[in-house]
């Protein structure tokens, strides 16, 4: 059965039993499209909506395929927040297939994009004064459709944008002290644009910005030979991505694999990243122990 007419026969029932339900029994419902917006937006609303993640923990958005469940959520749902910028590359498909009637807000809107071959790169969260922005228009989406809760939205907004500020601030600090010759790192994917405009680092990375392109031979064999070249500093695995190409670039450079970074989702339950301010502080102490010659292979 197609993915469509799945969603079709899900939503069949899910329309009916939303019918027969008391207007009390419906509280606010917020769907956010992967794990670190979601977190986000669960600071901002609180007590006063329940909020469902599409891509969660650990699961990486570029290449997911949305399931009868999710397009029940979404169909369901109020409130929709997406990143925007070309994360999502099934959502505009899936709002539209789940017949949803939700009210749908691009959370990076006024952020300037940082460009990668002409293409905007999505992962705008990995500069902590982007989150700011994220969380200023999680609390105006959410004001406008809740105005009688809007002093609650701004004044969770207020409190979570100083713990980001804060964190910012200490990142600038901690890394601005890296040598000179500690600021190239190699990831999975490029996904740390964001983080190495806004805090002086540079990144590089066998695979572009989405997760789904692989690169050939011949460009592995390129970057392999730039990074025996150049001064590296840290070889990082991600969360979200198998560790096999790095495992490899590994191999054939020498340098030592320095931790996992979490670049497009939170971890699961237990994991050191289960919020958006606990995923950019292990980046940051898994960077920092790897650049100072501090961490394990």
């Amino acid at each position: 059965m197609s993915f469509n007419k799945k969603i079709t026969t899900g939503l069949a029932s899910a329309v009916l039993a939303l019918a027969t339900l008391p207007a009390f029994a419906h509280d606010m419902k917020v769907v956010a499209s992967f794990s670190i917006l979601g977190d986000m937006v669960e600071q901002v609303v609180g007590e006063h909506a329940d909020v469902t993640t599409i891509v969660g923990p650990d699961a990486d958005a570029h290449v997911y395929q949305p399931s009868v469940a999710d397009a029940k959520a979404v169909a369901e749902a109020d409130v929709i927040f997406v990143n925007g910028l070309g994360f999502e590359t099934w959502s505009d498909t899936l709002i539209a297939e789940s017949g949803s009637d939700g009210a749908v807000f691009v959370a990076t809107k006024g952020i300037t994009p940082v460009l990668v071959e002409g293409e905007a790169d999505p992962h705008a969260w990995n500069a902590l004064t982007n989150g700011v922005i994220y969380v200023q228009n999680i609390s105006a989406a959410m004001s406008e459709v809740m105005p009688d809760h809007a002093a609650d939205f701004q004044a969770n907004a207020d409190a979570y944008i100083a713990q980001l500020t804060a964190l910012d601030a200490k990142t600038k600090a901690s890394l601005s002290q890296l040598d000179a010759d500690a600021r190239t790192v190699v990831t999975a994917h490029d996904a740390f644009g964001y983080l190495a405009d806004a805090y002086g680092l540079n990144f590089l990375a066998p695979v572009g910005i989405d997760t789904e392109a692989e690169p050939s031979a011949k460009e592995l064999a390129a970057l392999i030979k730039q990074l025996r070249e150049e001064k590296v500093a840290g070889l990082f695995v991600e969360n979200i991505t198998s560790p096999v190409l790095v495992q490899q670039i590994a191999e054939e450079t020498g340098i030592k694999i320095g931790g996992r970074l979490f670049s497009d989702a939170l971890s699961e339950r237990g994991g050191p990243a289960t919020s958006y301010l606990a995923m950019f502080q292990h980046n940051l102490d898994t960077l920092l122990a790897a650049l100072t010659n501090k961490g394990s292979s």
